[in-house]
């Protein structure tokens, strides 16, 4: 009978002597489990910081496009999508894979520091839940037709502020403003006219 008692006991302060590192690393774990659920965010955020200075570039490629001949026109704007991409293709993947590899250790230990044990689980919970996973994949759609509603909706009030804005900057700046009435192409969803 004592064996099993002993075998009984040894188990018990091996159990309690595994568990107490296990809690203080299931903690990291669950960090860490945070931290990767919330890669496609750090990797997007990455993507929009590369892409960001590229369509301030094209808004004022529209712009000037209009001063350069109409026959070397097309060819100008094929030669400014390829620097575009190429740009793109380079500076996006280098941003993506740093803020990927410095992200944990920015995340992590801000979650570590106000979240305790049972709030990252909850959070864990709510990251993988498939009504946000569905709400998350509908966002992209609904954040477009809402800014088709609105550039739409208030297209008539903003395009001539936009006319007077570009007429005044082209004043200051010796250029010629965009001709033919049309609105300038920084309007989001702006096709260079009016619908």
């Amino acid at each position: 009978m004592k064996t099993p008692i002993r075998t009984l006991a040894a188990a018990c302060i091996l159990l309690g002597v595994m568990t107490a590192p296990a809690v203080a690393q299931s903690k990291k774990e669950l960090v860490d489990r945070i931290v990767l659920l919330q890669q496609p965010g750090v990797e997007a955020m990455a993507r929009n910081m590369g892409e960001q200075p590229a369509i301030q570039l094209v808004m004022q490629a529209r712009q000037f496009i209009q001063n350069v001949p109409a026959d070397k026109r097309d060819a100008a704007v094929k030669s400014i999508d390829a620097e575009l991409k190429k740009y793109v293709d380079d500076v996006v993947p280098l941003l993506r894979d740093r803020a990927v590899k410095i992200a944990p250790g920015i995340i992590g230990p801000e979650l570590d520091k106000n979240f305790n044990e049972d709030e990252l689980k909850q959070l864990i919970n709510w990251l993988e839940s498939p009504v946000i996973k569905r709400f998350q994949d509908l966002t992209p759609n609904i954040q477009r037709s809402l800014s088709e509603k609105l550039v739409t909706d208030t297209r008539a009030q903003v395009e001539p502020k936009l006319t007077s804005l570009e007429a005044a900057m082209a004043k200051q700046l010796g250029v010629t403003p965009n001709s033919g009435g049309a609105a300038p192409a920084a309007l989001p969803g702006n096709r260079g006219g009016s619908n």
